[in-house]
């Protein structure tokens, strides 16, 4: 990992980053980001978000033996817009892979005519695919299934977008029988409110990832200064048989932007993950990110010092207050969000 890196960080950025740019894709891109990742046949995948110079996304995949080093880029495997209808009208992007016995889970964003909607395509071999179409309409984004059902029912986290201005983004998590039909929404985690790093607007980042604990989440914040938006990383936890019961939150975010690529692009001071990968030591985690809207990066992190972390850095969930109280006048602190 880099070399110089404060000990006391919990990723650690690769030496190497970015691992991967527009220059090593086959023709001219804008850009690269925001991938989702897997382990495909021994081989690390990498489900790029490609920027054409149309402005347009489509999904693009990469390999490589050790996730690190020599990526290759697969002119077969990949994701294109569908040409027709409106749910992919202005392309596809973000892609969050779960896999589910040999099948990989693919929930993206369809940028559709009516604003960003959560689809979702099956796949064994990121070749051949099977659209199983719109799970959640506009606006909503930042979506991944769980690799398992809860009573029966499939679990997907989303962030709506609000349609008033004011009243924050928040992580939810919605419940279907079929991968269709989808109900019993709820807040999972709310923004915060007031001066903290994950106020007003978050958003999930990589899919759940089962530990002893629980399920542990990555999610994103947006914290707006003087001189614009920074996206950080953080922390929760959540039950293990009750996607909707938080166990625990970090009262502090993880990763941000710090290094020249983080920090300058199409869009500065962006750390966005949509991919990690526990390695077979069952602790080693490999948190794949897109980096200032441009490149793509990777940075390594114990799972078991990020598990630590949330229990010496927490943050009080009420379990009485989906949302922050201080919306209402009625509280100065913010609360974590549990339905």
């Amino acid at each position: 990992m880099s070399d110089g890196a404060d000990p006391r960080e919990l990723l650690k950025r690769y030496s190497g980053n970015p691992i991967l740019r527009p220059h090593d894709l086959p023709k001219m891109v804008n850009a690269v980001l925001n991938p989702g990742a897997a382990v495909v046949d021994g081989r690390t995948l990498l489900l790029l978000r490609v920027e054409h110079r149309t402005g347009l996304s489509s999904l693009v995949a990469a390999t490589s033996k050790d996730g690190l080093t020599g990526w290759e880029i697969d002119p077969v495997r990949g994701l294109e817009p569908r040409s027709d209808g409106f749910e992919e009208h202005w392309g596809i992007e973000d892609p969050r892979i779960t896999r589910v016995g040999d099948e990989y889970f693919v929930v993206y964003v369809g940028y559709s005519t009516a604003g960003p909607l959560v689809c979702l395509a099956k796949t064994r071999d990121f070749v051949q695919w099977e659209r199983r179409g719109v799970l959640q309409p506009p606006e909503d984004k930042d979506a991944a299934l769980f690799p398992t059902t809860f009573a029966g029912r499939w679990a997907l986290i989303h962030r709506p977008a609000p349609a008033m201005s004011g009243l924050g983004a928040h992580v939810w998590i919605s419940f279907s029988p079929d991968l269709r039909h989808w109900g019993d929404a709820r807040v999972l985690l709310a923004a915060r409110h007031g001066g903290w790093w994950d106020s007003n607007k978050v958003g999930l980042g990589p899919p759940p990832l089962l530990t002893k604990d629980g399920w542990l989440l990555c999610y994103h914040a947006v914290r707006v200064t003087a001189s614009g938006s920074i996206y950080r990383l953080g922390l929760a936890l959540l039950d293990r048989d009750d996607p909707t019961k938080v166990l625990a939150r970090g009262n502090e975010w993880v990763f941000g932007p710090q290094e020249p690529y983080e920090r300058s692009g199409d869009v500065p001071d962006v750390v966005f993950s949509c991919g990690w990968i526990l390695r077979d030591d069952g602790d080693t985690l490999h948190v794949y990110y897109g980096a200032a809207d441009s490149v793509v990066c990777v940075a390594e992190a114990s799972l078991a010092r990020l598990l630590s972390h949330l229990e010496e850095h927490p943050y009080p969930v009420d379990e009485e207050h989906p949302y922050p109280v201080d919306w209402a006048g009625t509280s100065p602190r913010g609360i974590s969000g549990q339905a």
